[in-house]
């Protein structure tokens, strides 16, 4: 037991447990206030559960506090539990003896609650118990009975923790759960300075924390085991990093009384199980057999599932918690865990599942091996041969471990390295590639392979100028022995290329020669993840270099080469491929039904790492479509695939389009997370097509909110020719917004001509079927009174041909309110109610607010109108309020509304005087009163 009646010493500080320190401080709110609670925390082993008991104890000062943990020798001891948290507790006078004399004649389930109840009635109890599913099952039932009648005693709270598997218990069941997760990454970081002093070399920091997967406990343990130099990076980490002890040191308890037949068999599920690293477990027939084999009788696994260690599930047996999978493997001497694959390869069908079988002998083997390597290569690379990448990853690994000679050793680590890559572990390609540069120097065929990959990786997480240059130097490694590897190695630093808009670096990669004018156009990327499609890439190679030296023209037709490939092509490379020349070619129907395909085929070969590039494609070409729904909802998959497959970059691209999405939707708080989230991965990769996206959204929703002079500021750097010009793709499809910014803000002067102009090229090129539309708008909005009317009805009738409805309701809310200066209210309300419900069917939210504003001040009534103070408004004034409690200026607003400045300042006085306010801070106050109340009814 533990009394504290005084403020506790300073306790040590739980990093990442914010929110578990709340619900433990909550509790003994409770108690503070007279009412009783209990509180129940679960999690895996090492994540912290003593560690949060020990800080309750430390800063409960409100009174006594009763504490013990459960010890695991004495659960066969009936009542050992409950007299182990009363022993040392003093009893008051009348209670019927000490805790042992009751125990004695044994402890009935509603024993417990008893004695809280004839105790402590008087100061507030906390009773922690840890690891209160090794108590003895009668202690365990007094101590569920307690928790779930606590209420009947004043002011006494319980605070329990138990293993994740026994959470749900009958003992414990229906009581309030806390459950401990893996500390975040930020966290994790915390915790590692604060264990290292923060003198850690960068690089080790990065494998301690990956290695740790957000456990505390094995963080602490990792960082011991390591000397000073080798923390400080001047010493090589041990390999493993996380051995045998380590995680012993973690999750040992779990393992330490099991029966050695127990282990024994776990053992042959932890091996059978690194076949599948990553999946759902072992297969059961396969260990059974094993088993059976050595003399191990199958009830052995009951132990393993009744400590929570291992279960069985259909076919697959799984260990609960990895790292105890981890730690069975690695605690086995190396002759047991060879032992243990022999005896799996054995028992394996050598014709059918042939790579498993070469694998397990592989890691059963003393020495190399350089047959059996050579019949697993084959086997890993084989097409006919059912296996992830990351299985195929492994075997290439087990071959290089039998492998004696440094090129063949290297050549076989880089293919490992790139199956890693395709199966979504991009930290494990890049360690498999340094393992690939040790020892002496490879062939050029080699060193080409490993570039590539490299190459790749930086690719989707790094520096794309870094990208550009390892895939051409891959390129042209890899010419005169892989042609099929070097044209990868070009569309990838194609890719790159485009990624940071250098168009020459483009038409290098491609073969194209001498530096030309950018030809803008299309938003997506410009090739595949692995190449290997070899059906219409000349077309592809000879369309890209032709759109992108200007010549759309002859890009035609080996673009339409490549897209009608597509409508037989079932390999993701080539389909992403396709997809791009659908957007080139301006076909977005296609573009989304494309990509949609190689995201399917993505899925269905099991290549993680396309997944989220697949999105992004697909995303991107649904926003051309103007499916913006489509577009978030693929856009937030591919960013949480982008995370978990480590693509950073990708990432970007996908906080960009969801940005695009914000702008119309009118999510401010949404764009502003996207959009920063974007630029911050951007500045540094050069992503300058993310990049201009990203900015691009931030302008499209100042332009909502009315705040062209704003808008027309972001975009012109982006729009106009100079150093800080926007990406070569995306310049033309944000000229529309820069025009109508630039005119809405009062300066369509100049650069807004010279905008209209180059889209008029762009648009004739047919790379965008809303372009003819836009372009008739944007020569709307700069034209004389008399020709402005006609080049509005052209641009509804190209709209009514492209389709999409964001487009049109803003030509249309343009047009009302250009007939609303030339005073034609009637006419203006029905072009707006148009454009209102376009906005509506959209989901353009803050377009739509501004749509109704523009019918309040054509005196028709909107769908939201204005109660209380601000009924006696005039529509016009109404609107001068409402813009200047979004902080708008004078000026401001009269560029808004398109009336003067010194109409503006006349109708503001008079809205004071109606209003009874002397400020703009009080008008804002009471506009944003007052709509709040509108909203609310």
């Amino acid at each position: 037991m533990t009394t504290n009646t005084t403020a506790a010493a300073a306790s040590p500080r739980l990093f990442g447990r914010d929110a578990e320190l709340d619900a433990v401080a909550a509790l003994s709110g409770r108690l503070l206030s007279g009412r009783s609670g209990v509180l129940l925390l679960t999690g895996e082993p090492g994540l912290g559960r003593t560690a949060l008991l020990d800080r309750a104890v430390r800063d409960f000062g409100a009174g006594p506090v009763l504490h013990t943990r459960a010890a695991p020798a004495e659960r066969h001891l009936p009542h050992s539990g409950v007299h182990a948290l009363l022993s040392t507790a003093p009893l008051p006078a009348g209670t019927g003896g000490p805790p042992a004399a009751l125990l004695r004649t044994g402890l009935p389930p509603t024993g417990l609650l008893d004695l809280l109840r004839r105790t402590w009635t008087h100061r507030p109890l906390l009773v922690c118990v840890d690891d209160a599913h090794l108590w003895d099952p009668p202690s365990r039932a007094a101590l569920g009975f307690a928790a779930r009648r606590v209420d009947s005693v004043p002011a006494v709270g319980l605070l329990l923790s138990v293993a994740a598997h026994r959470a749900g218990a009958p003992d414990f069941a229906g009581l309030p759960l806390l459950r401990l997760g893996p500390l975040t990454e930020h966290a994790a970081g915390a915790l590692l300075n604060e264990l290292t002093g923060g003198a850690t070399d960068p690089l080790v920091r990065e494998e301690l924390l990956y290695e740790a997967e957000g456990n505390p406990a094995l963080l602490t343990a990792l960082v011991d085991r390591l000397s000073g130099p080798q923390l400080s990076g001047h010493a090589p980490l041990p390999r493993p990093l996380a051995d045998g002890p380590a995680l012993l040191r973690v999750v040992g308890g779990r393992l330490a009384e099991l029966p050695p037949t127990t282990r024994d068999l776990l053992l042959l599920v932890a091996a059978a199980h690194e076949q599948h690293p990553d999946g759902s477990g072992a297969d059961a027939s396969l260990v059974l057999r094993a088993a059976h084999a050595a003399g191990l009788d199958p009830a052995a696994l009951d132990p393993a599932e009744a400590a929570g260690v291992a279960r069985s599930a259909g076919n697959r047996i799984r260990f609960d918690d990895p790292l105890v999978r981890r730690a069975v493997y690695r605690r086995a001497p190396l002759s047991r865990r060879r032992a243990a694959h022999t005896l799996l390869a054995a028992v394996l069908d050598a014709e059918r599942h042939r790579l498993a079988h070469l694998s397990h002998r592989a890691l059963a083997a003393d020495g190399p091996d350089p047959r059996l390597a050579a019949e697993l290569v084959s086997a890993a690379a084989a097409p006919d041969v059912r296996a992830e990448p990351l299985q195929r990853s492994l075997a290439f690994v087990r071959a290089a471990d039998l492998t004696a000679t440094d090129s063949a050793r290297a050549a076989r680590l880089t293919a490992a390295a790139e199956y890693a890559r395709l199966g979504g572990r991009p930290r494990r390609a890049r360690e498999l590639l340094a393992a690939a540069r040790e020892g002496a120097a490879a062939h050029d065929a080699v060193r080409g392979g490993t570039e590539l990959v490299r190459g790749t990786l930086a690719l989707r997480d790094g520096p794309v100028g870094d990208a550009h240059e390892a895939l051409l130097l891959a390129a042209a490694l890899l010419d005169p022995y892989d042609p099929e590897g070097a044209r990868t190695a070009r569309f990838g630093a194609m890719e790159a290329a485009w990624a940071a808009g250098d168009v020459p670096g483009c038409l290098a990669a491609l073969g194209g020669q001498g530096q030309v004018a950018p030809a803008p156009g299309h938003d997506d990327h410009g090739t595949d993840d692995h190449g290997t499609d070899d059906h219409g890439t000349d077309d592809y190679r000879t369309g890209m270099l032709a759109a992108l030296s200007g010549r759309f023209g002859e890009a035609r037709g080996p673009l339409r080469r490549v897209l009608e490939r597509a409508g037989h092509d079932d390999d993701p490379a080539g389909l992403l491929r396709a997809g791009v020349a659908a957007l080139v070619l301006g076909d977005t129907t296609t573009a989304c039904h494309v990509n949609a395909r190689a995201l399917a085929a993505a899925r269905a070969r099991d290549i993680a790492t396309l997944v989220p590039q697949a999105l992004e494609h697909l995303a991107y070409a649904e926003l051309r479509a103007g499916r913006h729904t489509r577009a978030r909802a693929h856009a937030e998959e591919g960013l949480r695939a982008a995370h978990h497959a480590g693509q950073r970059n990708v990432v970007a691209h996908h906080h960009a389009a969801l940005a695009l999405v914000a702008s119309i939707e009118g999510d401010g708080a949404a764009l502003t997370a996207h959009a920063e989230a974007a630029l911050a991965v951007a500045g540094p990769h050069g992503l300058a097509q993310a990049a201009s996206l990203a900015e691009w959204a931030r302008a499209r929703a100042d332009l909502g909110r009315g705040l062209a002079l704003d808008a027309a500021s972001r975009l012109g750097p982006l729009v106009r020719p100079g150093h800080r010009r926007g990406h070569f793709a995306v310049r033309m499809l944000m000229a529309p917004c820069f025009v109508e910014a630039a005119v809405l803000a009062g300066e369509p002067g100049a650069d807004a001509r010279t905008a209209v102009e180059e889209f008029a090229l762009w648009a004739a090129v047919g790379g965008d079927p809303q372009a003819p539309a836009q372009l008739a708008r944007c020569r709307a909005l700069l034209a004389p009174p008399g020709e402005t009317e006609a080049l509005y009805a052209y641009a509804l009738t190209r709209h009514e041909r492209a389709g999409g409805d964001f487009e049109r309701a803003r030509t249309l809310l343009l047009y009302g309110k250009w007939l609303r200066r030339r005073r034609r209210p009637r006419e203006a309300r029905g072009r707006l109610k148009d454009a209102l419900y376009a906005f509506e069917r959209s989901g353009a939210r803050v377009w739509a607010e501004q749509t109704r504003a523009e019918l309040r001040a054509t005196g028709a009534a909107a769908a939201r109108e204005a109660a209380g103070p601000l009924a006696c408004l005039t529509p016009q004034q109404l609107r001068i309020a409402r813009c200047v409690a979004e902080g708008a200026t004078n000026r401001e607003v009269a560029l808004r509304l398109s009336i003067s400045p010194r109409t503006v300042d006349h109708h503001l006085r008079n809205v004071f005087s109606l209003l009874g306010v002397r400020s703009r801070v009080e008008l804002s106050r009471l506009v944003a009163r007052e709509e709040q109340d509108v909203t609310a009814g």
